[in-house]
């Protein structure tokens, strides 16, 4: 069961609902390629190429694995009131912002963010905002929920 679930106040409904991209997976996506080149194109170097791309592709799992972990316990979620974000499995960051307090949305993406549809937001509040959330899937989506209210 996701944590919004557990802490939605009586009336209160979820309005948009975001993960993490799956950007997040390139490191080990790029260190599967390079196990992959040094397999292919490693027949000089044999034992060599085939142990390179034996740690290339144990690192990539490792990655894999992290990034995946870290998108599964990335929760962070529009409601009509508040704007929650949660992180953690067993050592639990959660930050919740009221949406009265909200004063601007600040979205950055790179080239690459505007072509795959990611990027970062900062949340300004009234007195304190939240910390930069990096790697967003639909990060304008995310901010017109917001801005919208």
């Amino acid at each position: 069961m996701r944590y919004i679930d557990h802490i939605l106040q009586p009336g209160e409904t979820v309005a948009y609902t975001t993960t993490l991209h799956w950007i997040v997976y390139l490191p080990a996506i790029g260190l599967w390629l390079l196990a992959f080149i040094a397999l292919t194109a490693g027949g000089a170097a044999g034992p060599v190429a085939l142990l390179a791309a034996i740690i290339c592709a144990l690192t990539g799992l490792a990655l894999a694995f992290g990034a995946w972990f870290r998108r599964w316990t990335t929760e962070i979620d529009v409601t009509d009131r508040r704007i929650l974000y949660k992180r953690g499995f067993i050592r639990r960051h959660t930050v919740e912002m009221n949406m009265d307090k909200v004063e601007s949305v600040d979205v950055d993406q790179s080239i690459l963010g505007r072509m795959l549809n990611y990027g970062d937001i900062t949340i300004r509040g009234t007195g304190v905002g939240i910390e930069p959330l990096s790697n967003i899937h639909a990060p304008l989506e995310f901010r017109n929920q917001v801005t919208a209210r």
